[in-house]
């Protein structure tokens, strides 16, 4: 987590407003770079003096968020004749036989290891962090490192949040997906977009135990927001020892994650795959606008029509490896539904007997593959 003296903040009333990086900071912090790429070959500790030195222009508080972050890139070898293991030990046995002055210590050791006592006193603890020599940086660049401390920003704010809230438009499914299997504290409610949802998250300040976990798996989320159309997020957050008030939006340069996986599983993406190929008539569109389920959004994985008559529109939902309690209560929650346009397409391993399954949905079991010509001869009889 990000230590509390590196939340770059500006205060405002009860409101907390970060301090990005802007294309502005790119000239110093290429410095900071310069700094990283200078110090191959010599200890950690002199590169983190450097990077802890004043940069005229650059804001301290800012420029001890990038020097962190670079600090978390760096990467370091150990570099010395003897192991340093090897030279304790025997540096240490040697003492613990008494008898001798250290000075005697070391020259006898240091000759019956091969090498020069000063040889044999650098090499002692040659592989502490600090002691470490630094090799090659990654190939940095300013823009993608300050978007980077901006994101690292916002996650460490976010790990001090006693709730949070976002408001969502386009790809909701993806970070609702993202925030289920981190094991997030998660509300979900239709927003005012067809397409958008209103999340409701515990945030990590709220929960007594694992605090730091649950901090990062809130902080993963944030990413992922990059890849919604619209998005807002709010946060009440401990910063510095006040209360505030923490938001991010769209537009905030934010880091985003790799590309959400457009199918949860092999499955979907072979059905998807095969429907297009069987029917090039029809349209299928993944992840459609989430229906609401007694007050719990559903997101449903296809939704499919003929492209002539889109009011011929049937939801497709592929039910395969979750948890039976998930499963149960993703059941319950279609039964009271009452979706008539549902096919429900449930792994026969997944052992779900009849009474269990909504009695509006139209349910075809599957093994190891989702039989797209079985979908496509049903809907087609339904004309």
């Amino acid at each position: 987590m990000l230590p509390a003296s590196l939340l770059s903040c500006e205060f405002r009333g009860s409101a907390a407003i970060p301090r990005f990086l802007s294309d502005a900071d790119r000239p110093w912090i290429r410095t900071l770079i310069e700094e990283c790429e200078r110090a191959v070959a010599r200890p950690v500790r002199e590169l983190e003096a450097r990077l802890r030195e004043t940069i005229p222009g650059a804001p301290d508080d800012k420029r001890k968020l990038v020097a962190h972050l670079l600090l978390g890139f760096a990467r370091s070898r150990v570099a010395s004749p003897v192991p340093p293991r090897e030279a304790r030990a025997a540096l240490f046995m040697a003492a613990a036989r008494g008898g001798r002055t250290r000075d005697e210590i070391v020259s006898g050791t240091a000759a019956d290891l091969g090498v020069s006592p000063g040889v044999l006193l650098d090499s002692l603890f040659a592989d502490l962090p600090g002691e470490r020599l630094a090799v090659p940086p990654r190939s940095l660049d300013p823009a993608d490192v300050g978007l980077r401390s901006n994101l690292a920003l916002a996650q460490g704010l976010l790990a001090r949040a006693h709730s949070v809230r976002i408001n969502l438009e386009g790809n909701a499914r993806a970070v609702v997906r993202h925030a289920a299997l981190r094991g997030l504290i998660c509300a979900v409610t239709r927003g005012a977009a067809t397409d958008g949802a209103h999340l409701e998250l515990s945030g990590p300040y709220a929960i007594f135990r694992r605090t730091l976990l649950y901090g990062r798996a809130l902080g993963a989320v944030v990413p992922v927001l990059a890849w919604t159309r619209r998005f807002e997020l709010t946060a009440r957050c401990d910063v510095r020892g006040r209360s505030s008030l923490v938001t991010l939006a769209s537009g905030d340069p934010i880091f985003p994650s790799a590309e959400p996986r457009r199918f949860d599983s092999r499955v979907e993406e072979r059905f998807a795959r095969d429907f297009r190929r069987l029917a090039p008539e029809w349209t299928i569109v993944r992840e459609p606008e989430p229906i609401d389920a007694e007050g719990h959004l559903f997101f449903p994985d296809f939704a499919i029509h003929p492209r002539t008559d889109p009011r011929r529109r049937w939801l497709v939902e592929v039910v395969g490896f979750w948890t039976p309690e998930y499963l149960s209560r993703k059941l319950e929650r279609l039964r009271r539904a009452r979706i008539s346009n549902l096919i429900l397409c449930i792994d026969e391993e997944r052992n779900v007997g009849e009474a269990e399954l909504p009695a509006d949905a139209t349910v075809l079991r599957y093994r190891r593959r989702v039989d797209a010509g079985r979908v496509i001869e049903f809907v087609r009889a339904l004309r």
